[in-house]
């Protein structure tokens, strides 16, 4: 079993997709065991570290990356199989900021009351009991929330030699914010360049569906991926694939656009799987499908479209990839 183990220091972390040489070369059928430090860098620690005076813009949301994948060309698609996504502190934050999140005016979105204060909330995490602890600000409220982790942010370098910052989706992947992407999961990204390059961080112990107030339970994280590729097979958006599951995503404003991407990929695939024309697979779709919100606050809003895999007949999905690296993720687990 060929396993590759990666740890970055604070320098090495990578703020943009594109326009960064790579920290290693894996090959297809390579195990990752990857730290990822959380949306602040870890500078955020306790109530009264507030973001704008410990961090500096642009450096937030850091991935871990990019990592060339030999025989990755454009027109492939690259399989990120999560086995493991667990916190690697006792500890996660969360805040408000002004101007950032759902629920208040942002440059986009001009509004005459006073911004939001900026807060930061600690949640306590016992990976025994699998929870995070909720402390509110203002009271003795307390509330124990079960543990869910999954990344944020997951994605490959874009074409044409751009670089986008880590905190933008887009087709390429980047900050989609989807609770979807947890432990079990396959992530399909389409490659762009040489290597496809990609980048894994924003580890979130929980986020509730939009991300609304613009940060999840942020939490560096311990993570264990199965790479894999698929040649001469193009995507055109990010899929996801779990046991019982086909997701597509789309990312763009409004929200509307993004629901549409993502509706109009999985309608598109269902036809391609199952052999029915667009509007029979379009039918299917619309009385079977779920919608989960990806995020409601980034720079360009996320949504998830999901079709359970019993409706598809039990077409084979690129190569039957998923399962062949959840086989792979049991020999790891046992090793």
């Amino acid at each position: 079993m060929n396993v590759v183990s990666y740890h970055p220091a604070p320098e090495d972390l990578s703020y943009t997709f594109g326009g960064r040489a790579a920290v290693g070369k894996v090959r297809p059928g390579t195990i990752v065991e990857l730290y990822t430090e959380d949306c602040f860098g870890g500078l955020v620690r306790h109530v009264d570290d507030l973001p704008s005076q410990v961090c500096e813009f642009p450096y937030l949301n850091p991935v871990t990356g990019p990592f060339h994948v030999e025989g990755a060309e454009p027109g492939d698609t690259l399989a990120l199989h999560f086995i493991a996504i667990t916190p690697a502190r006792d500890w996660a934050v969360s805040t408000t900021f002004p101007h950032f999140g759902a629920l208040t005016g942002t440059h986009t979105t001009a509004m005459l009351q006073p911004p939001l204060e900026e807060r930061v909330w600690r949640y306590d995490i016992d990976l025994a009991k699998g929870v995070a602890v909720y402390h509110a600000r203002n009271s003795d409220f307390s509330v124990e929330l079960p543990l869910d982790p999954m990344h944020g942010t997951v994605g490959v370098a874009p074409a044409a030699n751009e670089a986008r910052m880590t905190i933008t989706p887009d087709a390429h992947g980047g900050n989609m914010d989807t609770p979807e992407l947890r432990a079990g999961v396959t992530v399909y990204l389409g490659v762009n360049v040489e290597g496809g390059m990609f980048s894994i961080g924003d580890g979130h112990g929980l986020q509730g569906h939009g991300e609304v107030c613009g940060t999840a339970v942020e939490a560096a994280m311990n993570t264990v991926v199965a790479v894999d590729l698929i040649k001469g097979v193009a995507t055109p958006w990010p899929r996801m694939e779990d046991d019982l599951h086909l997701m597509s995503t789309g990312s763009a404003r409004p929200l509307e656009d993004a629901y549409r991407i993502s509706q109009h990929d999985l309608v598109t695939w269902t036809s391609e799987l199952t052999g029915l024309d667009t509007l029979d697979a379009y039918q299917l779709v619309s009385q079977a499908g779920q919608a989960p919100v990806g995020n409601v606050c980034d720079t360009n809003y996320t949504m998830v479209a999901k079709l359970p895999k019993a409706y598809t007949g039990g077409a084979a999905v690129y190569d039957s990839a998923h399962a062949r690296l959840r086989a792979l993720a049991a020999q790891y687990t046992t090793w």
